[in-house]
């Protein structure tokens, strides 16, 4: 089984545990004066609860299955003109937050509102005296950077469905 049918089954056994809880919920009582919806109303609800708890054992199962084989499973990319190789759980937790905190911290780099300027002395105005911005980092470092963390996402997205579609699950 590949991963992406095992993300598909779990989604699909979800939906069934949501419908049996529902059966369990709309049938596990009634009125003394109404008829019974089933022969046999307390087996047909026991039922239920043991497909919910098997249906359940069964989601643990692949989710486990889809963790362990996010972990050993290495995936190479290219980020910004560079090779790099991790898990697939090490992209899936930079796609889901670790990317954008290093674009914002990127992105936080800036001249705060400051100029350069020029300013005259007290001495008559003789004097002009030069204050310029001190920047302590590469504009253009973080340009690029800004640029590598924008588009980080949609590769690692466009990487994934490949890999989730053709990786055996492991377990």
């Amino acid at each position: 089984m590949k991963i992406i049918e095992a993300l598909k089954k779990i989604k699909d056994l979800q939906r069934k545990a949501s419908d049996l809880r529902d059966k369990i919920g709309d049938h596990c009582a009634k009125m003394s004066f109404e008829d019974d919806p089933y022969d046999s109303p307390r087996e047909k609800i026991s039922s239920w609860l043991q497909a919910h708890h098997d249906i359940v054992l069964e989601i643990e199962r692949l989710r486990e299955s889809v963790a362990h084989t996010n972990i050993a499973t290495l995936v190479e990319m290219e980020i910004g003109g560079k090779l790099i190789t991790k898990s697939i759980h090490s992209w899936i937790s930079r796609r889901r937050d670790l990317v954008a905190l290093d674009y914002e911290a990127w992105s936080n780099l800036s001249d705060k509102g400051l100029r350069d300027q020029l300013v005259r002395g007290t001495n008559a105005g003789k004097d002009v005296v030069e204050f310029k911005v001190v920047r302590f980092f590469d504009p253009e470092e973080r340009d690029r950077n800004i640029e590598v963390y924008r588009s980080e996402r949609s590769l690692i997205d466009a990487k994934l469905e490949v890999v989730n579609a053709t990786t055996d699950l492991i377990k």
